[in-house]
């Protein structure tokens, strides 16, 4: 096995962990692992990490549900516009977007090339969010505000997202639940991980039919992000995140500095 797979299946175990621990970003690390470690095409990868990011948010969301922090009626509101949407975004949408989109003199921007472009962009999206922090300043006590319009919307653009890139979306998810429903922070991750599980692993239906899975690799892939989540959940009890969050946001920021700059270097 060569050194890079291995450093790929560790990142399998810490894709668990950050779920785990912050209730959301796990989808963050699985894009560019799969892609860069384990030489699979970005429409492929899509896929793959929603499997393993439904899967592994379905044990975290298990754990939660144990201790009564999942919040059924938020959750359902968000997730049921959510599922529906990546469904067709993965079984429909993405499948008519053409493999090489525009053509500028020698430059190609090819439907891989779009998917990593779009997915940098959100991880920068992500890193900012984790890097400010501010969903710890928000009180526990405050009344639940249930804004079922806005949970609605949320679950559309977010499940839309999640199809094109094959995103959890935990880091959106989270500051819908803490700022505009009044989640406390806890129930908010909890709740946030419930929602991954259900439209993610919708998702991995919906686009299971457009690629050829290796079902060995990714059973094995997941189930070691599993064994992550379940160290990341018993750690949570221990760990404030507020410090391990920003330090989160800043390694995501270099990735995807990283991940713009080799796209856009190999297109030229």
């Amino acid at each position: 096995m060569e050194i890079v797979h291995v450093l790929g299946y560790f990142g399998a175990l810490t894709i668990g962990l950050v779920l785990g621990l912050l209730g959301g970003g796990g989808s963050i690390l699985a894009i560019p692992i799969l892609t860069y470690m384990f030489q699979i095409s970005p429409i492929a990868t899509t896929t793959y990490s929603l499997f393993v990011v439904g899967t592994s948010a379905t044990i975290g969301a298990l754990k939660n549900f144990k201790k009564g922090l999942i919040d059924f009626k938020v959750a359902l509101v968000f997730a049921i516009p959510a599922f529906i949407t990546v469904y067709i975004t993965r079984r429909y949408i993405l499948t008519i977007i053409p493999d090489n989109i525009v053509r500028i003199g020698e430059f190609v921007l090819t439907k891989n090339m779009a998917v990593m472009l779009l997915f940098s962009g959100l991880m920068i999206l992500a890193s900012m969010s984790m890097i400010r922090n501010n969903h710890n300043s928000i009180k526990e006590n405050v009344t639940i505000t249930y804004n079922f319009p806005l949970l609605i919307v949320g679950g559309v653009v977010i499940g839309t997202l999640t199809g094109l890139v094959g995103i959890g979306g935990g880091f959106l998810i989270i500051p819908v639940l803490v700022f505009f429903v009044k989640l406390p922070m806890k129930k908010a991750v909890a709740t946030s991980l419930f929602i991954i599980a259900i439209k993610s692993l919708i998702g991995f239906f919906g686009g299971i039919n457009s690629i050829e899975v290796n079902w060995v690799f990714l059973l094995v892939f997941t189930l070691i992000s599993c064994t992550g989540i379940f160290i990341g959940v018993y750690l949570a009890t221990f760990i404030k995140n507020k410090n391990l969050k920003k330090s989160f946001g800043w390694f995501i920021l270099l990735m995807a500095v990283v991940v713009l700059l080799k796209e856009l270097l190999v297109s030229f």
